[in-house]
């Protein structure tokens, strides 16, 4: 419908038979059922928005292949229709400090309208009503700027209605309450003559708002961290999302920094003390009901302090190797380590490659009644009922070392240590593997082989690393493809010549398709949704024990492993691409290829 035809349409709400007529002569939904759901809705009444009642009818098209008709669906459909632009409300994108300069929520609420993006030329505003534009002409006289009227989910205008002016205005009174933070937060301080110095008050209800609000959106975006950074003039607030940090707001500094307050007050941090790094942690809950672990980090910058939220998903601790990322084989090899009463077992890979979660899903299917699984941690990433953790505190001389002593002489059956770092701490772990336990730990090295070497680095003699070594596995996340919108093409030549140098010298079996990641609502247009890991296990059999000596030669140990059946990286990975879990390119970033580690 062009402006014309629009003009000539009359000031009304979009009633449900109007919608249905629509719908039937488009071919989305048949006459009679149309018809049938008329009826009912005359003997219930029509308080609801008709695209929401016929959306929770979950037809689906007539004419093949059928598509539901979501929501989202309906409405895109007659957006385009009216001849109104399609917008998909995203919370993690709205400037909700500009939303309230624009109108007031009692305005916003009389017609059903959020203003979604301001410019200095114009203000975009979502509606569910095509045919209500009263207030266009009232807002372009009132804010003297273009009005560009685009259509968005009726169910998410009314959530975010709410939601948004509610946040703008704690955003605003917060930064009405002063205006100049303290000058021992930065290194560069500003100072403005004729302005107060006042402090915020960490537990002001707008405060507490926006940092509810604020963890509230990072779990629902499936956020792993939250970071919060001062810059010179306003903080930044950003999101790592499937291990891509995503910038989602910006907030006045004043904010920023009550906001920080705020989250250092309930992790139990020192508020006033912000020229050292300090940790802390916060258990909260989902809106579903959901615990959830926060372990905070300050750090002090040149524009105050920086601080980080890690977030603990509680169902890490309940998922099983296969949703992990591991295949059949790499299952079986890894059981066939863990199983053993006593030895050594590593895990390695750079920060972030998920190392902790597979030790904490191991020891959760190795603590049963009858086993004793002790942890020493720096730090307790995430507690658990089955194990008994223990915390490093350097500040009073305890670190791995020393912990690995104490838990020796607590009847331990499996240790855990967070992290081999210094030589002291290998001869505990191999003085407890060889009385008996299970250890299990991780290293910071590119590959398996690799971290029989940094052993020998550290100065453990190699005929220790020979009797207690179980066996090593390296690991890498890769982002898997968004199984809404993934779409299977069939392989291009540059892409067979790709595929052909990531595998060799290994055969792997050529697909014939790949999926590429397109884009869509469900993964914020990314292409991705998740993570997966890719393993590669290194046992340590015999043939490999004659290897490891002081002068270790890496490519034979390397050659040798591959021969007993130790996949590299890039070919686990490459099995994940062509069952259309992920993509080459993906792989290529998180993986190097094996010559190169």
């Amino acid at each position: 419908m062009d402006s014309t035809q629009e003009s000539a349409v009359h000031e009304h709400r979009l009633s449900l038979a109007e919608v249905l007529e629509m719908a039937i002569a488009d071919g989305l939904v048949e006459s009679e059922a149309a018809e049938a759901l008329k009826i009912e809705r005359k003997l219930h009444g029509n308080k609801v928005h008709p695209l929401i009642v016929i959306a929770d009818q979950k037809w689906r098209t007539p004419s093949a292949p059928a598509k539901l008709l979501t929501l989202d669906v309906l409405t895109e459909w007659l957006a385009a229709r009216c001849g109104l632009d399609y917008f998909h409300i995203d919370p993690l994108k709205i400037d909700f400090t500009g939303i309230g300069e624009v109108m007031s929520s009692a305005y916003a609420g009389r017609f059903g309208i959020l203003p979604v993006q301001v410019t200095t030329r114009e203000v975009v505003v979502a509606t569910a009503e095509p045919f209500l534009r009263e207030w266009e002409g009232e807002l372009r006289q009132i804010l003297r700027k273009d009005i560009r009227r685009v259509m968005a989910n009726p169910e998410d205008i009314g959530r975010y209605l709410i939601e948004f002016f509610n946040l703008a205005r704690s955003v605003k009174k917060a930064s009405a309450k002063g205006e100049v933070t303290s000058g021992l937060s930065s290194f560069e301080q500003l100072v403005e003559l004729g302005k107060g110095n006042r402090q915020y008050d960490a537990n002001d209800q707008h405060i507490v708002h926006i940092v509810d609000w604020l963890w509230q959106y990072a779990f629902d975006q499936r956020a792993s961290d939250i970071h919060i950074e001062p810059r010179r003039d306003l903080g930044i607030v950003r999101f790592r999302i499937d291990g891509v940090l995503h910038q989602v707001y910006q907030i006045p500094m004043t904010v920023m920094n009550a906001m920080t307050s705020r989250i250092k007050l309930l992790g139990r941090m020192d508020v006033i003390e912000k020229r050292r790094p300090q940790d802390g942690r916060i258990k909260t809950r989902t809106p579903g009901g959901q615990e959830v672990e926060l372990r905070l980090s300050t750090l002090p910058t040149a524009f105050g302090e920086k601080l980080v939220m890690r977030i603990f998903d509680p169902e890490v601790l309940v998922r099983d190797f296969r949703s992990l990322g591991f295949s059949q084989d790499d299952q079986a090899r890894w059981q066939q380590m863990t199983a053993l009463p006593n030895g050594i077992v590593l895990v390695t890979g750079p920060t972030g490659s998920g190392k902790t979660t597979t030790l904490y899903t191991t020891l959760k299917h190795l603590a049963t009644p009858e086993v004793n699984v002790c942890t020493i941690e720096d730090p307790i990433e995430m507690v658990e009922p089955a194990f008994n953790q223990m915390q490093v505190h350097p500040a009073i001389g305890l670190d791995f070392a020393d912990g690995v002593r104490a838990l020796m002489r607590q009847d331990p059956d499996i240790i855990m240590i967070g992290e081999i770092r210094d030589l002291a701490t290998a001869e505990m772990a191999i003085q407890a593997a060889l009385t008996g336990h299970l250890v299990l730990s991780t290293l910071h090295t590119n590959d398996a082989p690799a971290a029989i070497t940094r052993l020998l680095d550290l100065g453990v003699p190699a005929y220790l690393i020979n009797s207690t070594l179980l066996g090593v596995m390296a690991q890498r996340l890769v982002r898997t493809l968004c199984p809404h919108c993934k779409k299977s093409l069939p392989i291009s030549e540059e892409e067979r010549a790709a595929w052909r140098s990531l595998v060799q010298p290994w055969k792997a079996a050529e697909p014939t398709h790949l999926f590429h990641a397109v884009g869509c609502l469900e993964c914020r247009m990314t292409g991705y949704s998740g993570r997966v890991g890719v393993y590669e296990i290194l046992l340590n059999s015999p043939e490999v024990r004659r290897l490891i000596r002081p002068n270790l030669e890496i490519p034979k140990l390397r050659d040798q492993s591959f021969r007993e059946g130790m996949r590299p990286l890039r070919i686990s990975g490459a099995l994940k691409v062509a069952q259309g879990l992920t993509t080459m390119e993906e792989l290529i970033k998180q993986v190097p290829p094996a010559e190169d580690l």
